[in-house]
């Protein structure tokens, strides 16, 4: 059976990655409710690649595919809005839609299986950990990463969240279960 749950939606023009780290401005209406429901419940809200539509005005069409975005921390810019720190966790499909009366779209989604545990990479994609490895050494790590170069989940998210590509290419990634699938999806993408 597949667990589903109603999860509210902030669409964008970028795509989340199970453990990326994204900063977000919020000051339409719509999203600080979202932002002070997250907070009363303890709970996150879905990123989705918009379809269809903007980041700001009309409510926007979600991709099918998405990933639930937890607060870790939040404040205000110089401006006074308020700013989010979220990270990727769980991964969903969106199986219908709403738009509440505020605009804000809602979903009933569908929770992706996780990735396989520790799934060693496979030799023909020993050149993505390469690759991985010889990035963070130009551009550093990022705080609080804990490297694992040899599992192929962790070094596909990583990589999908880094390399620049189309954003309907990254979320069409994300849709992947397989983590080796998602990793030939990379190789073909810099093949």
């Amino acid at each position: 059976m597949v667990e589903t749950r109603i999860l509210p939606l902030f669409p964008l023009q970028a795509v989340l990655v199970p453990g990326a780290a994204l900063g977000l401005r919020v000051f339409e209406p719509r999203y600080l409710d979202m932002v002070g429901e997250c907070g009363r419940n303890d709970g996150g809200f879905g990123v989705c690649l918009i379809a269809e539509g903007g980041e700001v005005g009309a409510p926007a069409v979600p991709a099918e595919f998405g990933t639930e975005a937890l607060i870790e921390d939040f404040g205000t810019d110089d401006d006074g809005l308020l700013t989010l720190r979220v990270r990727g966790a769980r991964r969903f499909r969106v199986a219908s839609t709403a738009v509440r009366g505020n605009g804000l779209v809602e979903a009933e989604v569908e929770w992706l299986r996780d990735d396989p545990a520790r799934a060693r990479l496979r030799p023909q994609h020993a050149l993505l950990g390469t690759l991985l490895e010889r990035i963070f050494d130009q551009v550093g790590r990022p705080p609080g990463v804990d490297p694992d170069f040899d599992d192929a989940a962790w070094v596909g998210w990583r990589l999908l969240e880094l390399l620049p590509m189309p954003e309907e290419r990254r979320a069409g990634l994300l849709a992947v279960d397989d983590p080796h699938a998602r990793l030939d999806g990379l190789l073909a993408l810099i093949g």
